[in-house]
């Protein structure tokens, strides 16, 4: 594990940080109003792995709420650059991500990765996760219409 890097929870205090997120580190660059509400929005969660200031990783995840059950953590992302892979940094968000969801009283965390994705597969398993077998999973892609 890196000793250089630091995770770091965003909020709305230290919303620059998301800010200054460079391309390349998510899907697509930062947008000011979403990275806004994401950080206003307590049910969501963002860290980041920073080295020396820059941004080389990160983790989202999102508090499922029902009625009839206790909170659980959803990962939506995990990612690192891919000049600091395979060095824990990784392992070191999701650590984060469970001691954050311990800390918000959600009594589990989940999340999904593609069957082929053998990094991911590899790390999740590392950390004592669960495979779910036969597990279906639906998408209605970008605009959430059929």
């Amino acid at each position: 594990m890196s000793d250089k890097i630091r995770c770091v929870e965003i909020g709305p205090d230290n919303l620059d940080l998301l800010l200054s997120v460079p391309e390349g580190i998510f899907d697509g660059p930062v947008r000011p109003d979403q990275a806004k509400a994401f950080v206003e929005d307590t049910g969501h969660l963002l860290v980041l792995a920073l080295e020396a200031e820059k941004t080389v990783g990160f983790a989202s995840a999102v508090i499922n709420l029902h009625p009839d059950k206790d909170p659980i953590l959803f990962v939506s992302e995990v990612g690192v650059i891919e000049s600091h892979r395979r060095q824990g940094i990784a392992r070191q968000l999701m650590n984060q991500m469970f001691k954050l969801a311990n800390d918000k009283g959600c009594q589990g965390i989940w999340l999904a990765t593609e069957g082929d994705n053998a990094p991911a597969r590899g790390l999740y398993q590392s950390l004592q996760g669960r495979e779910i077998k036969d597990v279906v999973v639906y998408d209605w892609g970008d605009s959430g219409e059929p």
